[in-house]
């Protein structure tokens, strides 16, 4: 008896839910006081209401019935200060989340609580951003083309909205939801949307500065999209709610505009500013991928707004004032960067209409009339919009001084004399970065398969053997100017001083695609030019031989061969366009350190700028690039054939002979002057140089203290100690640094200094032994590795390529 007195009261059951309810209607404001209090009740709601809509039917028709979503309005009215919205909000993201069955939705949606909630008057501060946009994400994730009727109010339709439930059982009142469902989206499809509030207050946050309430702003505008219905696309692309569209464009193009501010802020570090460069393009790329998705949804008045914005916006104010057309604001990108920018936007962005667009804008001044009327025609049968933004294109250069008579006037020719304008003077340009920018946009457009035949052929790169034979009258921008704009690259490579390894590669990236398209060999003046530049690449690796990683040399070859191959095979479109921003920042010059580092790098650089020379001859001779690189590989040494008593497989603590050990002594920091025997040893590619001590009990062995490199020793005497004999120490491992930036770009610092051994010697005589010994064995290893390279080095990059044409 007692027992039950003291039973537990069931939290889920529809009495204990009947007590929350009452509790909670008992609260007429909520303070700080009651504010603890009130949290428990909204969460045990929240749970039991989760429980009904599984387990229990009763439970959920007790919380439609008495409208207990009312009370979460109420709660939000009658607060004062309590900080109460940040868990009201997240206890109904909760319930909303965890909905399973479509009346639940249905039911919540409705009587308008929803959107009472989501258009409160919240004063955000604090984390309460973060919890009003979950809950307008965990509502955004219930909605398809049925629930999203619910969240609308549309013009006349006021009361339909509020239909009375009152309780006529649990089929009964599934049956009413439904009917009712009907009957407002029925209404919905012949009136006009007027408000959106889930849109309208999401769309607030659409530029916020955290950027996970951007992310999951866009994520429900897109869920939005992907749900909407005539009436809704109707509303969302019609002003003042399109202005959205408009403003998210505008963003992206003070980000191009923040970004070339950084390309060339003087002030800034170089490794800041590449830094800063790549969060910025980063956040740009995201953008992209954004606009992008909105026109992946595929509706017509969606796709519409979202074009026109970025050709009005953004291509237009940037590619007009660039190829000088119309009249600069003074406000215009630079060169670089607007380049960047419309190769940047089509790469991500893309789709025939926006191929073509870009295309007639580069093209216009050069187009015949009969080009453009096939091209304004096709364009108007797939876009509805290209006909006026063509006819905005025709009004803006018949109205610009530079391009007057421009249709009429065939492309230039003599490369020196006449003055270029458009893309040409870009595309000739004595700035090298500008050069390959222009190219770059030239080639994204011949590349891709969306663009308009007759365009595709006035720029004379893709397929331009077959487009050539359709019409001799339509001009061939590339075609015209391909010899000129082949020396204007190989003039690039074979500059004396030679330009940076960075844009050496990407000539070299460029040449290889004109000469793949070109389809015939270099005139004898470019080839001399690729041939002083080959000769140049060659000698600077054997230079590199001279220097402290020699040894490392051949491994480089196969570690690189295979990533600069596939780096000259990737298409205009994979190629990410940074290059461009990175070749117009100064490069940071490492000429004259002497840490090993930078000596590994510049070897490493190297030994990329000559592969690149072989795959370009490769393909000048054979059209074709080398699989692998002619290494002789039965020089190298393998570890299957070395013995444990070889002196080359020593390692920390293990026991060698010291019989061709040298007497010496050293001075380590925290053991004192040591006793020890130096040992330089190679074989084949590999080398060491070994300090072992002397077994306490075998006169004859020792034990192995330290191991260095070979290679990079640079044995000297001490001018003032004839006995001391210093020695270099690689302290960089390629190896721990590669594993290090794994994942990551490269061009992050790795100065680690490098270590010195200084050895003493009993007199002069033994020390300058010692310098000879260690000296012979580094000529056998560098033998070696000369004997490996040997295959790649000989000299066969000679003669006039004209007669391999001819036969």
């Amino acid at each position: 008896m007692w027992r039950s007195l003291w039973r537990s009261i069931d939290r889920f059951s529809l009495h204990y839910f009947k007590y929350v309810i009452n509790e909670l209607r008992e609260i007429k404001v909520v303070d700080g006081h009651n504010r603890e209090l009130v949290i428990d009740l909204l969460q045990s709601i929240v749970e039991l209401v989760t429980y009904g809509d599984r387990q229990d039917p009763l439970i959920f028709e007790y919380f439609m019935e008495y409208q207990v979503l009312a009370e979460f309005v109420r709660v939000l009215k009658i607060s004062r200060n309590s900080r109460i919205e940040a868990p009201l909000l997240q206890y109904l993201s909760i319930m909303i989340q965890n909905m399973n069955s479509d009346h639940s939705i249905y039911y919540c949606f409705s009587n308008d609580y929803i959107n009472n909630i989501i258009g409160h008057k919240f004063e955000f501060g604090g984390d309460l951003a973060l919890y009003y946009v979950s809950f307008l994400r965990a509502v955004g994730n219930k909605l398809n083309k049925d629930t999203l009727c619910l969240l609308l109010k549309v013009h006349g339709s006021k009361s339909y909205l509020y239909p009375a439930y009152h309780w006529q059982g649990h089929q009964g009142l599934v049956q009413s939801f439904f009917s009712v469902l009907i009957v407002m989206c029925g209404l919905w499809r012949t009136d006009a949307v007027v408000s959106f509030p889930l849109y309208n207050e999401a769309l607030k946050f659409a530029h916020h500065g955290d950027k996970m309430i951007q992310t999951a702003i866009r994520a429900l505008t897109l869920s939005i999209y992907n749900v909407s219905d005539d009436m809704v696309y109707q509303y969302i692309t019609t002003p003042p709610v399109s202005k959205y569209f408009s403003d998210s464009v505008s963003s992206l193009s003070k980000q191009f505009f923040h970004l070339d501010s950084l390309v060339h802020d003087a002030e800034m570090r170089t490794s800041q500013k590449k830094e800063e460069i790549l969060l910025e393009t980063d956040k740009i790329v995201d953008d992209l991928y954004y606009l992008k998705d909105m026109l992946g949804i595929g509706e017509s008045r969606l796709s519409r707004v979202v074009t026109e914005n970025l050709l009005r916006i953004l291509i237009f104010p940037v590619l007009l004032p660039l190829l000088q057309i119309g009249q600069s604001n003074g406000s215009n990108l630079s060169a670089v960067t607007s380049f960047y920018t419309v190769s940047r936007l089509l790469q991500v962005i893309g789709g025939k209409g926006m191929f073509n667009s870009v295309a007639e804008v580069i093209l216009y001044p050069d187009m015949t009339s009969s080009v453009r009327d096939a091209v304004q025609r096709d364009s108007t049968e797939s876009n509805g919009h290209a006909e006026s933004l063509l006819s905005e294109m025709g009004n803006v250069v018949s109205s610009s001084p530079e391009t007057e008579g421009a249709e009429n006037t065939s492309l230039p020719t003599d490369t020196v004399s006449i003055k270029r304008s458009g893309i040409l003077a870009h595309i000739f340009s004595e700035n090298h970065s500008l050069m390959l920018a222009s190219l770059f946009l030239l080639f994204i457009l011949a590349e891709t398969k969306e663009l308009h035949p007759l365009l595709a052929q006035m720029i004379g790169l893709s397929g331009m053997h077959d487009m050539i034979d359709v019409d001799k009258n339509i001009g061939n921008l590339l075609g015209k100017h391909m010899d000129q704009i082949l020396n204007a690259l190989l003039k690039v490579l074979a500059s004396q001083p030679p330009y940076s390894i960075l844009i050496q590669w990407h000539t070299g990236w460029f040449l290889r695609k004109l000469l793949i398209c070109h389809g015939k060999g270099l005139s004898d003046h470019n080839f001399q030019l690729f041939n002083t530049s080959y000769q140049r690449s060659r000698e600077c690796l054997q230079k590199e031989l001279d220097g402290c990683w020699f040894d490392h040399i051949p491994e480089a070859f196969r570690n690189e061969w295979s990533k600069c191959k596939a780096a000259l095979e990737e298409s205009s479109q994979c190629k990410d366009p940074l290059f461009l921003l990175e070749l117009d920042v100064s490069q940071q010059t490492t000429d004259g350190d002497a840490t090993s580092y930078f000596a590994w790098q510049r070897m490493v650089d190297n030994v990329k700028v000559f592969i690149l020379h072989l795959q370009l001859k490769s393909t000048i001779f054979k059209g074709e690039l080398l699989d692998q690189p002619l290494l002789d590989s039965g020089v190298f040494a393998d570890s299957s054939d070395t013995h444990a008593s070889d002196d080359s497989s020593a390692s920390f603590g293990s026991e060698v002979a010291l019989v061709s050990g040298i007497h010496c002594t050293i001075a380590f920091s925290n053991a004192g002057i040591r006793d020890i025997y130096l040992i330089p040893v190679s074989r084949k590619t590999s080398g060491k140089v070994i300090l072992a001590e002397k077994h306490p009990f075998r006169s004859q062995r020792g034990i192995v203290l330290a191991i260095a490199p070979l290679a990079g020793l640079i044995p000297k005497i001490d001018k003032d100690h004839p006995t001391w004999l210093h020695l270099q120490i690689r302290e960089f491992e390629p190896k721990l640094h590669k594993s290090k930036v794994k994942g990551h770009r490269s061009g992050m610092s790795n100065h680690v200094a490098d270590g010195r051994w200084t050895l003493g010697f009993p007199n002069g005589k033994a020390c300058e032994a010692a310098r000879l010994s260690i000296l012979e064995e580094t000529r056998k290893q560098r033998s070696s590795v000369e004997s490996v390279l040997a295959p790649l080095l000989q000299n066969t990059c000679h003669g006039n390529l004209s007669e391999s044409e001819d036969e």
